[in-house]
């Protein structure tokens, strides 16, 4: 509930499953303590077999990612935390 409220609270804009990498033979999109630009491209969310690109509203230092790869996420749920 506290993430919410955070002013750098990257949300999801979809339901769907999370990814946070391209392929599972490659790195992640972004780690924690990884500097962000705006509009940069932070991880995937698979909705009826499309994958939409989910970029940083903000640029900055993500702090926390708060979703596992391959996790079912809900709309609005906060995905990871910009600061």
């Amino acid at each position: 509930a506290v993430a919410a409220e955070h002013p750098g609270a990257l949300k999801s804009p979809m339901v769907g499953v999370a990814w946070l990498r391209p392929d599972p033979n490659t790195k992640a999109f972004v780690q924690p303590g990884e500097r962000v630009a705006e509009g940069q491209t932070v991880l995937l969310i698979e909705a009826m077999k499309t994958f939409n690109q989910i970029k940083a509203h903000r640029a900055g230092t993500v702090s926390r990612i708060l979703v596992s790869d391959g996790a079912p996420v809900e709309y609005a749920e906060v995905l990871m935390l910009i600061e």
